[in-house]
């Protein structure tokens, strides 16, 4: 307020109570509006009144209290809309019904003529027929002519390794039967005759190329310890054996059976 009243050519010596001055800027005030009013009543008669901006001047009101600081609202997350599913179209059908156009009946296909027949032609056919039918007929003899032949080798195959088997079975035979005879030889009489019965008594015997015996090993007992004893000398004392004569049919290791009663 005091320098509103310094502004107005006012001075005063100190601060007087702020609602003296308070009532003495709004009596000066007016003042002012009643002579500015007259001013303009009187302009306004010869002219146009001119735009007159009064400023008021007031002591600034007091700075508000601080507003309370308000937490900004968090707003939930909308939900995504929802899509509508649209109707489908209504299709509205005619009030007059269409009639469908007749389908062109289909032209009848034109019927195949049936083929010339060419004589030659079936002639030629006929021939290669017959020749294909003769060629497979003798293809067929010849394959059975094989077929036979074959058998045939096969059976004098069969037939003469039988053969040759049963001449060695015949000579081996012979052979043991000429080791078997010298080994008899060579038994005391007087030891067979002690013997009941016929018991057979079987010794494997080990030759050397030479006929002579590497050993004698008894594998069964004729129940007869005595003849089982003098057989074995036997064999000993008939050393070198007879060989076989085709060497061919030479075996190193012989099974010799031997009974009391044999001749």
């Amino acid at each position: 307020m005091s320098a509103q009243a310094g502004v107005l050519g006012f001075g005063f010596g100190e601060r007087r109570e702020p609602a003296l001055g308070r009532s003495f800027v709004l009596a000066l005030l007016m003042h002012a509006a009643l002579i500015g009013v007259m001013f303009l009543g009187v302009r306004w008669q010869s002219h146009e009144p001119d735009t007159v901006t009064v400023e008021l001047w007031e002591a600034p009101p007091p700075p508000p209290p601080p507003a309370p600081k308000v937490e900004p609202r968090v707003e939930p997350p909308k939900p995504p809309p929802v899509e509508v599913a649209k109707p489908e179209p209504r299709v509205e059908k005619p009030d007059i019904a269409i009639r469908e156009k007749p389908k062109p009946k289909p032209k009848p296909k034109p019927k195949a003529e049936p083929p010339k027949r060419d004589p030659a032609f079936e002639k030629r056919l006929r021939e290669q027929v017959a020749m294909e039918q003769k060629a497979l007929e003798e293809q067929q003899r010849v394959l059975e002519a094989q077929r036979r032949e074959r058998e045939l080798r096969e059976l004098l195959a069969r037939q003469q390794a039988a053969a040759q088997a049963a001449a060695r079975a015949s000579a081996l035979a012979a052979w043991t039967g000429k080791i078997r005879a010298k080994i008899r030889g060579n038994i005391p009489v007087s030891v067979v005759e002690e013997v009941r019965g016929n018991p057979e008594a079987i010794f494997d015997v080990t030759l050397l190329p030479t006929g002579e015996v590497l050993s004698v090993t008894r594998r069964k007992s004729s129940g007869h310890r005595g003849y089982d004893e003098a057989v074995e000398r036997a064999i000993l004392k008939s050393s070198p054996l007879p060989k076989p004569d085709d060497p061919g049919l030479f075996q190193r290791r012989l099974e010799l059976r031997f009974q009391p009663q044999d001749k």
